[in-house]
């Protein structure tokens, strides 16, 4: 075969000069100096230019309508500099943040990140530490996202937060790289120079797509909050799923290349596993690899294989498409590969799809088919929207947020219908454009931005949020390389090239200065929390996050405010008349507290933290038998509840029932061995009745388990003090004075100790610092006026 000299890129840079074989699409064989495969330079027919021409050509073309934009050609290297800095400069605001919203959950309360948790137990609990089996677990199964956080806890040497975001912010750049070359591959194909290695095409469109993605603000949730690194790890290994995949095509014609190439399916899938045991979306990769090896590898032309089945035309068979046996293989693997993959997560998952609330996803609750088909697409524009414009966002789009579309009168409605008028006006161009280039670059952009989304559709199952900004995060790829070829087409038919790359310039630096401010509120509970009053004003758990931030900062009167507005908006949150209770009750405010409490319990009966709290209430109003009963429907639905023993057993100190309360409290330790109040309090109980062994023998107990316990060191320090063994009893109260030294009644009891031991002098200095602490305390007033006579007397005598 003769060759022909064609404009392609090379290993070094882009836009020089090579010599490449010719290819043809049906029986010739390409030249061993170059492995080309897809449309990287195959002679593809274009109505639209009038002839046969090497695609390549199109390419450059193509490439050539955003000059005005990228003026030079950047080389690979440098090109990758570029994005991961600007990538790393947008989101590196939020590297000293702290842990907020599910980082808690997910990571502080995390059992599963500590070293005295096995490894193992990550392979039978969900991202929240739950066990799978349990009926409360979200069946989110992420085990090598907990394995990094487990591995950031021991790197960082406990929790902190400085370490994980930086990990978060440095797989965001290089996800942001990686994107470099599948924009490269979506745009300008596959191709390989002699020496194996892919050659960068459409270098300015993958640039610009590239540096859309690195800097658009709706990523600030997967980047800024460490939850999201979920989403970063899913999005890491379905890029390099897909690249793996397009390895496959590097090797053609020979048995060798036919082993290579089921290599890299096999290595795809693989990662694709990986992917998914991140997060539960990348399965989807298999979809998308399915689409690019028919559409792209294949060759498939849609529209015209739509048309050949409708008009049941048997020549369907010469495309070529059902005779290539490599293809259906390659089909094979990837349905064997996905079936697999979601058959075992089905069986993970043990007791079934977990079980979300009405508050969480209101419109997978309503009765009428029409009200959830319509509600569903209004969350399609509205992810839509916050692709298209990332100005308002919000940690949580639920509880109110989205208040349901129940009429199609509703001019909501317009929205979904200008999403759809978009879909279908793009899927027309995408099937149905004579430019063969145009249609690819569409399908493959579309199926970017909608394969990844399906698991957060709410089509296949039911989701537990409304609108999630972290389930964009992939999907954003495919809007951004949907953009970049807008604005090449919107280049390709303007003469005034400027004002295109003005606006073009202007949405990066804005969405940058976004991601910087976004960045900021992520660094902190109160300013995320506050951040969402402005985009989801209705939102219960909006108000609900400030008031609990409040009420930990001990501001209880601005707390109450927020609650009682959360309970406002959505008079069903029984959290947040929990809260409100629990605040009441500590104001003595116990008549509201009770209703509010009450209220909770009939709207969840099975509340066992509203149970507990109204039990407490009772308590404290005297109704006695009322708070031993709601104490036992507490204990009734969570059965092991080490607090609800430890107010089971103060009820009964209460009414003298001295054996019932040290069983609650031994309850308490045995789920809990580190509750201190309820060693204390058997320490204290014995101690009181007399039992000085048997309290003793407790308090030992107690300080093995809980050694550095200094209110454990006094209750026993008292004990053994009583019991006459004054040197273990001094070491006690030392100890835990110099643990806490401005404890009154710490001094006060050493005082005594050496009061009757006969160190009278020790005895006055500490009855002056006890006092000194606490002027007013009468024991210590009596106990010092005692001594300081005994003393008068003393000297007296001497005299």
């Amino acid at each position: 075969m003769r060759s022909q000299l064609v404009l392609l890129a090379g290993t070094n840079g882009w836009g020089k000069l090579y010599w490449s074989p010719g290819f043809c699409p049906c029986t010739c064989i390409p030249s061993k100096l170059c492995t080309i495969a897809g449309t990287g330079i195959s002679n593809q027919h274009n109505a639209g230019a009038g002839g046969w021409r090497p695609a390549v050509f199109k390419m450059a073309e193509l490439d050539a309508d955003l000059d005005h934009i990228i003026p030079s050609v950047l080389p690979p290297f440098w090109a990758k500099l570029v994005v991961g800095f600007v990538s790393l400069l947008c989101f590196a605001r939020s590297y000293d943040g702290d842990f907020v919203f599910d980082d808690s959950e997910a990571i502080v309360n995390n059992k599963d990140l500590q070293s005295d948790t096995p490894l193992a137990d990550l392979w039978h609990h969900d991202f929240w530490g739950s066990r799978l089996s349990s009926n409360t677990s979200h069946k989110s199964y992420r085990p090598l996202t907990v394995l990094t956080f487990r591995v950031n806890y021991y790197l960082s040497g406990g929790f902190h937060p400085v370490g994980f975001h930086v990990v978060n912010i440095l797989l965001h750049g290089g996800i942001s790289i990686l994107m470099l070359d599948v924009f490269s591959v979506l745009f300008g194909g596959l191709q390989y120079s002699s020496k194996g290695r892919r050659v960068h095409l459409a270098p300015r469109a993958s640039l610009l797509a590239a540096l859309l993605f690195a800097v658009h603000p709706v990523h600030t949730e997967c980047v800024a909050g460490v939850v999201g690194r979920a989403d970063l790890l899913c999005a890491l290994f379905f890029l390099l799923s897909f690249l793996g995949y397009c390895r496959a095509f590097k090797e053609t014609g020979n048995k060798e290349g036919t082993h290579s190439s089921t290599f890299w399916v096999l290595l795809s899938i693989f990662l694709g596993a990986v992917a998914m045991l991140c997060k539960e979306q990348g399965v989807t990769v298999l979809g998308l690899n399915a689409v690019f090896d028919i559409l792209v590898i294949g060759r498939l032309d849609i529209l015209v294989a739509v048309r050949k089945v409708l008009r049941k035309d048997k020549s369907l068979e010469s495309t070529g498409m059902l005779k290539n046996g490599g293809l259906l293989f390659r089909m094979a693997l990837l349905t064997i590969g996905g079936s697999t993959m979601l058959y075992i997560r089905w069986k993970i998952m043990g007791t079934g799809p977990p079980a979300f609330t009405e508050v969480d996803n209101p419109a997978s609750f309503a009765d009428s088919v029409l009200v959830r088909a319509i509600n569903y697409n209004y969350y399609y524009s509205l992810n839509a929207w916050l692709l298209l414009c990332p100005w308002w966002l919000c940690f949580d789009w639920s509880m109110g947020c989205i208040p349901l579309i129940k009429s199609v009168g509703d001019w909501r409605v317009i929205a979904l219908a200008a999403l759809w008028l978009c879909l279908i006006g793009l899927i027309f161009q995408a099937l149905c454009s004579e430019d063969s280039c145009k249609r690819r670059i569409l399908t493959l952009g579309l199926g970017f931005l909608v394969i990844p989304f399906l698991p957060a559709s709410n089509l296949f199952f039911r989701v537990g949020f409304v609108v999630a900004e972290r389930v964009l995060y992939l999907p954003s790829a495919g809007y951004c390389m949907l953009l970049t070829f807008g604005f090449g087409t919107l280049s390709r038919h303007t003469k005034k090239k400027k004002p295109v790359a003005a606006i073009i310039l202007g949405i990066l630096l804005i969405n940058a200065l976004r991601c910087v401010i976004r960045s900021g509120e992520w660094r902190s509970e109160d300013r995320l929390f506050r951040s969402a009053l402005s985009v989801c004003p209705l939102n219960a758990k909006v108000h609900y996050n400030i008031g609990k931030n409040l009420a930990d900062q001990g501001n209880q009167t601005a707390a109450i405010k927020y609650y009682r507005e959360a309970v406002r908006l959505n008079p069903k949150y029984v959290h947040a008349m929990n809260n409100l209770g629990n605040i009441l009750k500590e104001r003595n405010e116990l008549q509201e507290a009770e209703e509010l409490l009450s209220l909770a319990v009939q709207i969840q009966p099975d509340f066992a933290a509203a149970w507990m709290n109204l039990g407490i209430v009772q308590n404290s109003l005297k109704r006695f038998e009322e708070a031993e009963q709601s104490y036992r429907t507490a204990i009734k639905h969570r059965r092991k509840y080490p607090d609800c023993y430890y107010n089971l057993g103060r009820l009964y100190a209460d009414l003298n029932r001295h054996v019932d309360a040290l069983n609650a409290w031994r309850n308490a330790t045995v789920m809990k061995p580190e509750h201190s109040l309820a060693w204390n309090n058997m320490v204290i109980l014995l101690d009181n009745t007399g039992n000085l062994a048997q309290a003793e023998a407790v308090g030992r107990e107690a300080l093995q388990l809980i050694p550095n316990d200094h209110s454990l060191m006094f209750s026993l320090a008292n004990v053994l003090g009583k019991s006459q063994k004054y040197k273990e009893s001094e070491a006690l109260f030392l100890k835990a004075i110099k643990a806490n030294p401005n404890v009154a009644s710490y001094h006060g009891n050493l005082a005594v100790l050496y009061h009757r031991w006969g160190h009278l002098d020790s005895a006055k200095k500490h009855y002056e610092i006890s006092l000194q602490l606490d002027p007013v305390a009468v024991g210590t007033k009596e106990n010092y006026s005692l001594l300081r006579r005994k003393l008068e007397q003393m000297q007296k005598k001497d005299v």
